[in-house]
């Protein structure tokens, strides 16, 4: 007696499923793609995609169309203040009793 096996499918040979990403899991993907010492088959491959597919995700990123996460390890600058030092102001002598003097006239108050 002889066994058939029938497989009945939905997909077509050959055809791809074209899965739809969200925009936050294409972001985390091209941020990984851009950390130094990786490479973008590198990365598609761990997640299962084409290059040209992160590669265009990369250029939406560039273009502003696809917001990227901050890094993990990102720097951030604090404000630096220099304060320069005042210029030392002439010395005053005491004086006894105040002065004024406008051009050749002096005028003393006494007390």
């Amino acid at each position: 007696m002889e066994t058939t096996l029938e497989f009945l499918t939905t997909r077509k040979p050959g055809r791809e499923v074209h899965r739809h990403w969200p925009d936050e899991v294409k972001a985390k993907i091209v941020s990984e793609s851009l950390r130094p010492g990786t490479t973008v088959n590198e990365v598609a491959q761990r997640y299962g995609l084409r290059a040209n597919s992160l590669s265009t995700w990369r250029t939406m990123a560039r273009q502003g169309k696809l917001m990227l996460p901050e890094p993990e390890d990102a720097v951030e600058f604090a404000a630096m203040v220099i304060n320069t030092p005042l210029p030392e102001l002439p010395t005053v002598k005491a004086a006894t009793s105040p002065e004024i003097v406008v051009g050749p006239v002096t005028i003393r108050l006494e007390e």
